[in-house]
């Protein structure tokens, strides 16, 4: 048997949108269960993201720190960002944070995984781009704003992340997925067998 998530959608008898934010929101569904019974399930809409596992010839991977004012902490993590448009090419996307948050461009892209952020409590999804062959981007950096200009930027090797994640000092959701992907490609087929970058996303389905 093979193990795969399976698309699959529940009756929904009414639906209402308590609140309304600058890029989410927060719906309330009513849910038939499989028993008949109906229950409310309050969910964050989230328009999907991009996330950037860059990694260089030294083995490094970029890293920026940034405040995340909901867990109160400064996290370690891989460039990231919203799919601002619909149907937006998700490595369209990935290219424009790369590009904003670390002034770095790449040749080499690949899909390394999407995952379900929170799916018990959003329904975000983020599609995590492995970016190789790596090279100073070209014109001004992109100025940054709030949480961004108290940013700062590293190149940490592999293995360090791995230790850092498996002894709880690195908890960004993307990162760890990211790098234990990284991880996991190698051991496996290796990064060249991974999916090409504009691989099907039924998650968020896009224009090529």
């Amino acid at each position: 048997m093979r193990i795969k998530d399976t698309p699959e959608e529940w009756e929904i008898r009414a639906t209402e949108t308590p609140f309304t934010g600058n890029k989410t929101s927060v719906r309330t569904d009513e849910v038939v269960m499989p028993d008949g019974s109906v229950v409310r399930r309050d969910y964050q809409v989230h328009p999907g993201s991009v996330a950037v596992l860059a990694l260089d010839e030294e083995d490094r991977v970029l890293l920026i720190n940034q405040y995340r004012h909901p867990v109160r902490h400064k996290l370690w993590e891989i460039p990231a960002g919203l799919l601002d448009v619909p149907g937006e090419n998700p490595l369209h996307a990935a290219q424009r944070e790369l590009y904003e948050e670390a002034h770095v461009k790449a040749e080499d892209w690949r899909v390394l995984t999407d995952v379900y952020t929170t799916p018990g409590g959003c329904d975000e999804a983020v599609r995590i781009f492995l970016a190789r062959d790596l090279s100073e981007a070209e014109g001004e950096r992109f100025e940054a704003e709030h949480e961004e200009t108290d940013m700062e930027h590293a190149r940490v090797p592999v293995g360090d992340l791995v230790r850092g994640v498996l002894a709880g000092d690195l908890h960004n959701n993307c990162l760890v997925v990211g790098v234990l992907s990284l991880v996991a490609a190698r051991d496996g087929d290796g990064l060249d067998a991974l999916r090409p970058a504009d691989a099907p996303w039924p998650a968020r389905p896009f224009e090529s």
